[in-house]
């Protein structure tokens, strides 16, 4: 479809910025300014406290579960109150995933030369290198990635495909599926807990936009004056993440505190994204987050992140909006990922664009 190809090919780009991976390798006496971030950026992360953010079973959640009733409620208050959960048996093998993560590492162990075949071109965010770069003067992560949108699969760009590992482009094919399954079971359990229709939201997300993000964080001697993500909320729907070694990054602001999060072996980390906290009217919470650096080891992880096709309109659920009034704006979404493309990360100011504000 016209405007899907013109989603991905017409709505901006990301500037062109050197590799961080080369960059490191390169033995450097010292990190460039660039990357250096101010102290106001750079909120201390509570070390007292680790983070166990709330753990659900998929199975339990399946309606002829004896469980399902309390696993629902549960999974409704990590959605309400937290906007982050860890899930557990949801389907996908253990050795399928360590598949996938295999091809992440063996991706980012190829020679640069290699990985400059998938960079990203003008006007365009997908391929390899680095997301949402704005300005020449702009501060900048400390991390690569590779990103490709391979749903729906008819849009699909190959040229940003690697052909190496030789398994890569059948394994993330799999993998996409997979995940697919898993965010449209998760989002009819979210519209139940709602009271809107699941066929309705699930509608909405079938045929829709997934982009899957390989992330590698090169280890910084200067780990705690840079950042491997800049804060943010995620702009889609529900993202999906996996940690692929076993150096931890992940953290969330909660109550005002930054706090790490530890993965629950073969869990996924679910969070909710801006477009469900405003379908939801603001029941659900898209959650502040953001990834750090190891001083002395690389950190790896991939993200799938899951958005409705590009026939939805973003805007709070009518049934929603009756004994209540609409905390946020209704926009088509080929205007609402134009908006994306264009900001600034910074924590959550892209969702502050669409609260009404005389509510």
């Amino acid at each position: 479809m016209e405007t899907e190809v013109l989603y991905r090919s017409d709505l901006g780009g990301s500037l062109p910025v050197k590799n961080v991976q080369a960059l490191a390798s390169e033995g450097l006496k010292e990190v460039p300014s660039r990357y250096l971030r101010p102290t106001s950026e750079l909120e201390e992360v509570c070390e007292t406290e680790s983070l166990e953010i709330p753990v659900i079973d998929m199975i339990k959640l399946g309606e002829d579960h004896p469980d399902h009733r309390n696993e629902i409620k549960k999974f409704h208050l990590a959605c309400k109150e937290w906007g982050f959960l860890q899930l557990i048996n949801h389907g996908i093998s253990e050795e399928f995933i360590h598949q996938v993560k295999t091809n992440t590492e063996d991706f980012f162990k190829l020679p640069f030369e290699e990985k400059k075949n998938y960079e990203q071109l003008p006007n365009s965010i997908e391929g390899y290198g680095q997301a949402f770069v704005m300005s020449e003067d702009q501060k900048l992560d400390w991390s690569d990635m590779l990103l490709l949108f391979v749903q729906p699969a008819s849009q699909r760009n190959l040229r940003f495909w690697p052909k190496n590992p030789a398994s890569f482009r059948a394994t993330l094919d799999s993998y996409s599926s997979e995940l697919v399954r898993i965010s449209l079971f998760l989002l009819r359990a979210m519209a139940k807990n709602l009271g809107i229709s699941p066929d309705v939201l699930a509608s909405m997300f079938e045929e829709g936009i997934q982009g899957i993000r390989l992330n590698y964080y090169p280890p910084c001697k200067r780990a705690k004056e840079v950042l491997g993500q800049t804060s943010h909320s995620d702009a889609t729907g529900i993202t999906l993440l996996t940690q692929v070694n076993d150096v931890d990054g992940l953290q969330i602001k909660k109550n005002g505190k930054w706090l790490p999060i530890e993965p629950v072996p073969r869990a996924f980390i679910v969070n909710v994204g801006d477009v469900i906290e405003i379908m939801s009217n603001g029941q659900y919470k898209s959650i502040e987050h953001r990834a750090v650096v190891n001083p002395e080891k690389e950190r790896l992880s991939i993200a799938a992140f899951h958005s409705p096709n590009i026939e939805a309109s973003i805007g709070p659920f009518p049934d929603l909006t009756k004994k209540s009034s609409a905390l946020y704006k209704t926009t088509n979404h080929e205007d609402y990922m134009r908006l994306v493309v264009a900001s600034r990360v910074d924590g959550k100011s892209l969702l502050d664009q669409f609260r009404l504000s005389d509510v």
